[in-house]
């Protein structure tokens, strides 16, 4: 009943939170059911064998017999990374809260405690209707958490953010039901063993894109999250950019790839030019920012073009000397890229929150020598910056570097567009760091009153930092963890492409 642990606890612990008002012992309340989370996600990563085929844990409840629908629950090993990432992210998503928010603080942490428990159960649902309704839910805590605690224009972002999700969702409803309606069933083994045409399952992939593809996002549904970042609260930014952007990129390996294979197949190289345009043309958008939560928002959509990139190529590759090898190196590329932009996107968005706490504007232009008052938060910022444009020995290198090694297989051009990233990710990251870190400081200027991150800044900021180091380190466990999802999905490709 691990998982179910991890589904129920959190949220569990977000209605006592709501139930206690405005008491004073929320907070601790708070972080102690997070950490517990953490724990069991830790047992989950330890009583994990990534040697064994199929799912691992599983949960088989009778819930609606009269619709074939179970509680069923069960993870592989990408589902146990983005557990382990959930729990992780949402202790800092917490504690970063700490004294900005001074209104409504514990029902501010039971949105948070309850948007965790319902993502975990998305990563571990495997009944269609499921994981249909949990998806659904992760808009609620969030339409609350920016639509309550934003910014002045908090309103028209959650609205923004709601539509275009909720409108793709719909469709998703529709496949969901049409499949069920061919199969009898809810259950995603019966979905992926249907015998569905080539244009059936054409129809089915562009109706789970059209939810996927919003979450990530890819261009031209993109357009919600930097609004969102920009009035979200540092904590909503946090699980926004680390977590729920995963959620599509999940969706894709999870159900739309291995349900719609050939629709994939037909779908691929489209998919693939929007993943480019993500890469190239929004890292010059992104150079063009003059707010530093915009900048990074902008930056996300880019580095997630990276995890769409590398989980279709498998559908357009060359046949090579080793087509499965290539495939499979671009598909690991992808899912060890969409951990480590967890790390780092959370990593960026508490260092723009520090700032904005201290002066509460994210203009980049307010600031610059920001190193010579607080000297310990700007070399954290400097690195977590340089991981950011993919430097060697970070987690940011590791997920880039095999989706364009496997890109190779495919074409060189993409290749070669894909890494521009390098140099774009580099210009918008050293650009950002040169404005508000390094220069001098004029006498009377704001900066040079700030005072150096507490404890509580720092042992965020280190948390993420040992992680995008052991990732860029020391990648080899968190890959063999997901290689079973990643043979999986190239085998699946493999077979459509016959």
């Amino acid at each position: 009943m691990l998982l179910s642990a991890l589904l129920w606890w959190p949220i569990l612990g977000g209605v006592v939170m709501l139930l206690m008002g405005e008491r004073s012992m929320g907070r601790p309340v708070a972080v102690a059911v997070a950490a517990l989370e953490l724990v069991l996600a830790l047992l989950l990563v330890a009583g994990f064998e990534p040697g064994r085929s199929g799912y691992q844990f599983m949960e088989h409840i009778g819930w609606l017999p009269m619709l074939h629908a179970d509680y069923v629950l069960g993870v592989d090993g990408l589902a146990v990374a983005m557990i382990f990432l959930t729990s992780l992210i949402t202790l800092p998503a917490l504690l970063c809260g700490w004294d900005a928010i001074t209104q409504r603080r514990n029902q501010y942490m039971a949105a948070f405690l309850m948007m965790t428990g319902i993502m975990n159960g998305v990563f571990a649902a495997l009944d269609g209707l499921l994981f249909y309704l949990l998806w659904e839910a992760t808009l609620l805590p969030m339409f609350m958490i920016v639509g309550i605690w934003g910014g002045p224009r908090r309103v028209y972002a959650t609205l923004k953010f709601f539509l275009f999700t909720f409108l793709g969702s719909v469709l998703m409803l529709v496949a969901v039901a049409y499949l069920r309606l061919n199969t009898g069933s809810f259950d995603l083994m019966a979905w992926q063993e249907a015998a569905l045409t080539r244009q059936q399952q054409i129809w089915i992939f562009l109706a789970f894109l059209a939810a996927f593809a919003v979450k990530i996002p890819m261009i031209p549904v993109h357009t919600w999250l930097p609004d969102a970042h920009v009035e979200a609260p540092t904590g909503g930014s946090v699980i926004l950019a680390a977590i729920m952007l995963k959620l599509g990129g999940y969706g894709l390996v999870r159900w739309a790839l291995p349900v719609a294979p050939a629709g994939a197949a037909a779908m691929a190289e489209a998919v693939i030019v929007l993943s480019l345009l993500a890469i190239v043309y929004v890292g010059f958008v992104a150079l063009m920012q003059l707010d530093m939560k915009k900048l990074v928002a902008y930056s996300s959509i880019a580095h997630m073009g990276f995890v769409t990139l590398g989980l279709f190529l498998p559908f357009v590759l060359a046949r090579g000397a080793d087509p499965l090898a290539q495939s499979t190196v671009a598909v690991q590329g992808a899912m060890v890229q969409m951990i480590s932009h967890g790390f780092i996107s959370a990593a960026l968005f508490l260092c723009v929150g520090v700032l904005y706490d201290r002066l509460h504007t994210r203009e980049i232009a307010a600031y610059g020598g920001v190193v010579n008052a607080m000297p310990v938060f700007g070399a954290l910022f400097v690195f977590f910056a340089m991981a950011n444009c993919g430097l060697p020995g970070t987690s940011g290198f590791v997920g880039e570097l095999l989706v364009i090694l496997g890109a190779m297989g495919a074409n060189t051009g993409i290749a070669a567009l894909a890494a521009l990233t390098l140099i774009l990710g580099a210009s918008y990251s050293l650009w950002l760091v040169k404005r508000v870190v390094f220069g001098a400081l004029p006498d009377g200027h704001p900066v040079a009153g700030l005072v150096d991150i507490n404890r509580r800044e720092a042992a965020l900021l280190g948390v993420m930092g040992v992680a995008v180091l052991v990732v860029g380190l020391w990648p080899q466990p968190l890959i063999h963890l997901m290689s079973g999802t990643a043979q999986q999905l190239v085998l699946t490709a493999q077979m459509v492409r016959g």
